[in-house]
């Protein structure tokens, strides 16, 4: 089955280049095939730059990232882009959260507050939708806030927990079923949300963390019989398809060898910290993260993930002290 689809940028538009624009775009494309790192388009407001930039990326026909410096903006980048590209991937990928408040604790009276946060889940699946278009097909367009230069899951991890499904395939149910939890999926037959699935006899229905539809694989024996998309309010079936893929359910992912792994360097270093902290007679701040850490460590290796697992990321992916985090730029090809 090919995992990326190669397709081009149909540019969608009632309008033609006209007065400077022409050469503003004939030039830039020129600058970026020549490999000239920097450009700058200048116009005022209502000249068209963003129709500009447009005709730009069809002539490119590569993946494009657009950076905003803030969300406001960048939802109206978005929304125009999807109107110049309406048959392509133009996606969305901003912070999600709508409140953050970061964990903290105060010694001398042993209080711990804890960490809270509210996540826009319909963010959350935009952010998951541009991280898999970019890994399924080259029509990509991101419009981003500078959130995409913090650190998401590992690229290679989140490629290769990806399920991918063929009508007529042997592939078991109970082997499906173990995939989707393996890939941070929820049972839940009651309630039908994103990132759950849910179990009727030979058949299996899920809520893609990415998409909006559901989708229904029917099992015939240890084959798969049928799988098509659906509207999980009304159940009205979409269209048939012959083939899937299926990303996972949270941006971060990791295989369990990777956290067998990396539990071994969690715990050295846990050490370390521990007896630094004793060493300067902060023994409250010492048993707090011992705590801490050996409860992240043991819901890791129960279930695969834990609140706040990105912290964790060098060791899950065997970095260096001092390296960066993986970003939403390295799923760029």
């Amino acid at each position: 089955m090919q995992f990326v689809e190669e397709r081009s940028f149909k540019l969608d538009s009632a309008f033609d280049p006209a007065g400077d624009q022409p050469k503003a775009i004939q030039e830039l494309t020129d600058g970026i095939r020549s490999g000239r790192k920097h450009q700058t388009l200048l116009g005022v407001t209502g000249s068209g730059k963003t129709f500009t930039v447009a005709n730009v990326i069809r002539n490119l026909n590569k993946p494009v990232l657009i950076i905003s410096h803030n969300k406001t903006l960048a939802a109206q980048l978005y929304s125009e882009f999807k109107g110049f590209f309406p048959e392509n991937a133009v996606e969305y990928f901003v912070s999600y959260f709508d409140y953050y408040q970061p964990e903290a604790y105060i010694p001398q009276t042993d209080t711990f507050i804890e960490k809270d946060s509210s996540i826009n889940d319909e963010i959350e699946r935009l952010r998951l939708s541009a991280m898999s278009s970019l890994l399924s097909r080259r029509d990509v367009v991101v419009v981003a806030s500078v959130s995409c230069i913090y650190g998401v899951g590992e690229k290679r991890d989140f490629e290769d927990m990806v399920i991918r499904l063929a009508v007529g395939e042997e592939f078991s149910r109970d082997r499906f079923l173990a995939r989707l939890v393996e890939i941070q999926y929820e049972r839940n037959d009651v309630q039908f949300d994103r990132g759950n699935f849910r179990v009727r006899g030979d058949t299996v229905e899920l809520r893609p963390a990415e998409l909006s539809e559901a989708i229904r694989v029917e099992f015939f024996g240890d084959e798969i019989d049928r799988i098509t998309r659906f509207d999980p309010v009304s159940g009205n079936i979409l269209e048939s398809l012959p083939a899937i893929i299926i990303f996972p359910g949270k941006q971060f992912v990791t295989p369990m060898e990777n956290i067998k792994r990396a539990s071994k360097s969690i715990r050295q270093e846990l050490v370390l910290r521990v007896a630094e902290l004793e060493k300067e007679k902060k023994l409250i701040e010492a048993q707090r993260i011992k705590m801490r850490t050996e409860y992240d460590l043991e819901m890791m290796m129960e279930m695969g993930f834990c609140s706040g697992i990105e912290n964790y990321s060098r060791h899950l992916n065997a970095r260096a002290p001092g390296s960066r985090p993986s970003t939403l730029l390295d799923f760029f090809p």
